[in-house]
């Protein structure tokens, strides 16, 4: 279990494959910033309504610069089924072996009904065009989460970032 990239770390490289199937690498969106957001399951309800929110917030999202990235354990199939069924417009991309949520500590203990398992504890990274951590939800709350993204973005665009 990985630890927490804390705000004002270099936020890990990596490459992971996409819901289409194409090669996506942090480093190549360096000069944007970037929304990483780990989710633990494709088309179940809370990760249903976190994708949904961000597919709604697009054009601010875009406004902003910012480029959005959905990660999940699911494989590509899998999330090509979850963008179609719900027409998400960023990519979602497989992290099979869960190493980028670990490098991440999004892949952590979770506690369901005294049962105890290995995961992805649901987290948002905003990273900054320079490629350093600008904020981290730890345990997000998806109700009003892509509101508290859109400010921290504003933030960073507010400092010049």
């Amino acid at each position: 279990m990985g630890e927490w990239i804390e705000p004002g770390k270099k936020a890990p490289d990596f490459t992971l494959t996409s819901d289409a199937g194409r090669k996506v690498r942090l480093a190549d969106l360096a000069g944007s910033p970037v929304v990483l957001y780990f989710y633990p399951k494709d088309d179940t309800p809370g990760c249903t309504k976190e994708a949904c929110a961000f597919r709604d917030v697009a054009g601010e999202l875009q406004s902003l610069g910012a480029k959005v990235l959905g990660v999940s354990p699911d494989d590509v199939a899998s999330h090509a089924r979850f963008r179609d069924k719900y027409s998400l417009n960023f990519p979602l991309l497989a992290d099979a072996d869960h190493a980028v949520a670990e490098r991440y500590g999004a892949w952590r203990e979770k506690n369901m009904y005294g049962k105890k398992s290995m995961g992805v504890q649901r987290s948002t990274y905003v990273i900054d065009a320079a490629g350093k951590v600008a904020h981290v939800w730890k345990r997000v709350q998806v109700d009003g989460h892509d509101q508290q993204v859109l400010a921290a973005l504003r933030g960073l665009n507010a400092h010049g970032a």
